[in-house]
């Protein structure tokens, strides 16, 4: 009896030792079962339709996926087609093995397998050459290693993602996502007992062209299923999908969308070191990345017999900066052409399309506004001698005309007026990379000196959309917040006065096209390198930016690339046919800024009205910024109605008449005349012993009052205002008055004008009259708590 009771006792502690020891494998830490495995790299643009997936670096399609992630119809397929007692054997099963046995080496038959789902894995996880008894045993040894390391979950989920699928497809998740184009919690009932039975044999014939399924891969599908049915409740609608052609897709048709793009990617990941399994959702949209790849191809078929091979366009969205088209080059897989090469990262010329951001940083800075007039005249900046693109001047022309038609001379001018930030200091901030020193570029940088990528094009352009606010390119959907990457560059009336002269830039098209641009509002700009090695169009329409470049990655010249006969027309298709698939799609909007006033000017000269201005328009006007004054081309003259010349004071008004004159600088004359467009020449006061003084009395400023220091309340702002007022003479009929040098507003004689100074401060107050005439005077000003 003691004998007995210690026998058992035995036992019991025998069992208590293995537990322990199964306890004491399962609490040490061990490896993941994944830990070895490298993976192929997903893509998915923004509506998780596949881009792409690349092969793991062993030249496999490998993912990893979940258990959790996996169909049930799997899991339960592959128990009952592979292993039924998974859950109760510990890593093998004695009675099958002992039948593989007799069968396979006493009775004669055919080779039986007995390998259970574990000992399956543990031969592929330590790559076991299992023909030999020797390695059936280590087999055997391994299984029991990774049940006493692992819990069935672990093993089953790591057997299905080592598992071989056919071709060079390992892992359900690049099994399903290849043959059928689902994740693997998608599949349906054929399709998931399809994917059970390929890992017992891989090698099923599937025809690669057509991606029908072979008969013996059909009909172990539908012995399974018959199985199944005795396990499984089936719907009849289920079970006759199984009569259908099994169509499965090969790796050869698998999607290869936007290469250049996923490339930009893949090189980014392979930067950051990244090796662990990448399924990377990004910002791409299919319909759009097709709409505009028809578009090029259809381009360059009809222009190749200019010469023009190439072109790389990139398409962003304004709100949030990602890239929603990307195309290259022409033709990736063209070596002709380097197709292979992302025309959209390469750094070009980029001619006139940095010009807008001159003219935005010279408004931003008091130097003009939209109607200043600049002078397109031959011009010697030291050293730099900078010519038109047609060789000839305009001679006076308006900010918005010299942006419009790309007039070098008035850009130069503006950006040598820069100073804080100088033109290559606001092209630093912008994080245009690679730039030389700015000594290095002078005052050509302005026409294409440096060197920018279209990338980097694309978020200058996208600024003016966000109001001046810079943002780098999102290319994925990632968690990364770039809101602390944005910076201001720009002021948001700037921006929007520069958006709004491109606006004006109308297209020479047919009617059609010009209704269709009514509708949809499109600014834009051409540039064309120096030799004719780049051609660009660059804007945008809608909520996006589109940036158009046409050239040789060679760099190799074609007089055919200049960008408003190259680069503009396919500019302009794209956007018509993007708008024609969205013809919803509300358009862009330029809002103006609450800050951002109109005032009237005299045309010819950009300044303030006078009484004697025959050609009258509005200019836009930042209130204390935009540099204005009065008009002082158009002159009034009294003329002696005997002599018809000019009148000697004092006159007699009976005898004399007014005739007015425009005075214009030499060289601007000599422009006039050398385009056959003479102007009068302004009479000769020569042989008068005093000039002219016929307008009466200057104005005289009554408010604010001399020698008086203004205190004002900061708790009562708003109500403590100092009140502009003058007299003026008879004949005026506006005054304008400004703050040191900068306009504040204009009223009428009999009205006064509001102003709330901002700081304490000494201002000089001054008011011209229609006519010309000025007073100024200064005052002190505290603002006190």
């Amino acid at each position: 009896m003691v004998k007995q009771f210690r026998y058992i006792g035995n036992i019991i502690v025998i069992f208590i030792i293995l537990f322990l020891i199964i306890i004491a494998f399962r609490l040490t830490p061990n490896p993941p079962l994944n830990q070895s495995l490298n993976y192929s790299t997903i893509l998915y643009d923004e509506n998780d339709k596949l881009l792409r997936i690349t092969l793991a670096n062993d030249q496999q399609y490998r993912t990893w996926t979940p258990l959790e992630k996996i169909s049930p119809h799997i899991i339960n397929g592959l128990l009952l087609h592979e292993d039924q007692w998974f859950y109760y054997h510990f890593g093998f099963n004695p009675l099958s093995l002992i039948r593989a046995f007799w069968a396979t080496y006493i009775g004669g038959g055919n080779r039986q397998g007995a390998s259970t789902i574990t000992m399956q894995l543990a031969r592929m996880h330590w790559k076991i050459n299992t023909k030999t008894i020797d390695g059936k045993l280590l087999q055997i040894f391994r299984a029991i290693e990774l049940e006493l390391k692992y819990s069935k979950h672990d093993i089953l989920e790591a057997y299905l993602n080592y598992a071989p699928f056919g071709r060079n497809i390992e892992s359900i998740g690049a099994a399903s996502l290849i043959y059928f184009d689902k994740t693997p919690d998608k599949v349906n009932l054929p399709e998931a007992l399809t994917l059970t039975v390929l890992p017992q044999s891989p090698t099923y014939r599937i025809d690669k062209k057509k991606g029908i399924a072979g008969k013996a891969l059909v009909d172990a599908r539908q012995r399974l299923f018959e199985r199944w049915q005795e396990h499984y409740e089936t719907e009849d609608n289920i079970a006759a999908l199984f009569d259908l052609p099994l169509l499965m897709r090969q790796p050869e048709q698998l999607p290869f969308i936007a290469p250049h793009f996923t490339d930009q990617i893949l090189q980014q990941q392979i930067q950051k070191n990244n090796t662990e399994q990448q399924i990377i959702k990004t910002t791409l949209k299919i319909d759009l990345q097709t709409i505009i790849e028809q578009q090029v191809s259809a381009f360059i078929e009809r222009n190749k017999i200019n010469g023009i091979y190439n072109t790389s366009v990139l398409l962003v969205d304004n709100n949030t900066m990602e890239v929603k088209a990307l195309v290259g080059s022409a033709d990736y897989f063209n070596r002709s052409i380097q197709g292979q090469v992302n025309g959209t990262y390469a750094k070009r010329s980029p001619g006139s399309t940095l010009k807008p951001f001159i003219y935005a940083l010279g408004m931003d800075q008091s130097i003009i506004h939209p109607k200043t007039v600049l002078k397109d005249v031959a011009t010697d900046f030291g050293f730099y001698t900078p010519e038109n693109f047609d060789h000839h001047f305009k001679g006076p022309i308006s900010v918005t005309d010299a942006l419009i038609h790309s007039r070098n001379i008035p850009a130069v001018y503006v950006a040598g007026k820069l100073k804080k930030p100088s033109f290559y200091q606001f092209l630093k901030q912008a994080h245009i990379r690679e730039m030389n020193t700015e000594d290095h570029y002078g005052l050509a940088l302005v026409l294409g000196g440096g060197e920018v990528t279209a990338q980097e094009l694309a978020t200058l352009y996208a600024m003016l959309a966000n109001q001046g606010i810079w943002q780098p390119l999102r290319m994925t959907r990632n968690t990364d917040n770039h809101t602390h990457l944005s910076q201001r560059l720009l002021s948001p009336e700037a921006s929007f006065m520069t958006l709004d002269m491109l606006l004006k830039n109308t297209r020479n098209e047919d009617i059609l096209a010009k209704k269709q641009q009514s509708l949809t509002p499109i600014y834009w700009k051409t540039g064309t390198s120096w030799g004719f090695r780049d051609a660009w169009t660059a804007g945008g329409f809608n909520n996006y930016t589109l940036i158009v470049w046409m050239g040789n990655f060679d760099g190799y010249s074609n007089n055919a690339f200049v960008g408003a006969n190259a680069a503009a027309p396919l500019f302009f298709n794209i956007i018509d046919s993007i708008t024609a698939y969205y013809p919803n799609h509300k358009g862009y909007q330029n809002t103006i800024p609450s800050n951002l006033t109109q005032v009237d000017i005299c045309l010819p000269s950009g300044n303030l009205v006078t009484q004697w201005c025959k050609i009258k328009g509005k200019t836009w006007f930042i209130p204390g910024v935009s540099p204005i004054d009065i008009d002082t081309v158009y002159r009034p003259v009294v003329i002696d109605n005997k002599t018809n010349k000019v009148a000697c004071p004092p006159f007699n008004p009976e005898d004399t008449h007014v005739e007015v004159y425009e005075y214009w600088s030499s060289d601007l004359a000599k422009v006039f005349a050398k385009a056959g467009i003479p102007k009068k020449t302004p009479p000769n006061s020569a042989h008068c012993e005093t000039t002219q003084n016929y307008m009466g009395s200057p104005p005289r400023i009554t408010s604010p009052l001399k020698n008086v220091v203004y205190k004002l309340r900061l708790s009562n702002k708003e109500n403590e205002k100092i009140v502009l007022n003058a007299i003026a003479d008879g004949e005026v009929k506006k005054l304008y008055w400004f703050v040191d040098k900068n306009f504040l507003g204009s009223s009428s004689v009999e009205n006064t004008l509001d102003w709330v100074p901002n700081k304490s401060g000494i201002y000089k107050i001054s008011v011209i009259d229609d006519l010309g005439q000025s007073d100024s005077r200064k005052l002190k000003v505290d603002l006190i708590d």
